[in-house]
């Protein structure tokens, strides 16, 4: 009995201070996650032609829409809006894509 304190008071002295304390470690808080720059969802056409970045996201998923003559049309409307009028083109899966590209951007 003894010698079960004994080994426990030493084992209890070699811990560094932090692991002793009374006090349990607490896990540090989560940061909130960032709201990204732009969005489909949110974030009208004509906000991401004028961002070099946002341009070539679209480009890279959805090829010519960027230099089509109409699209000057679309600039107030958002790229989940206009998924209404070329659904084969604007799929959920490549907003989703453009989303996830998108909150990469700074």
């Amino acid at each position: 009995m003894i010698r079960t304190a004994l080994i426990v008071a030493l084992a209890a002295a070699a811990l560094p201070a932090s692991a002793s304390a009374a006090e349990p470690a607490r896990p540090e808080a989560a940061a909130p996650a960032a709201k990204p720059k732009y969005s489909t969802a949110e974030t009208d056409i004509g906000t991401l032609l004028d961002d070099p970045a946002a341009k070539a996201i679209i480009d890279k998923y959805i090829p010519g829409m960027t230099s089509n003559e109409q699209i000057e049309m679309a600039r107030s409307m958002t790229l989940k809006a206009v998924q209404t009028y070329a659904p084969d083109d604007v799929t959920d899966e490549r907003l989703a894509q453009i989303d996830a590209d998108l909150a990469k951007l700074k």
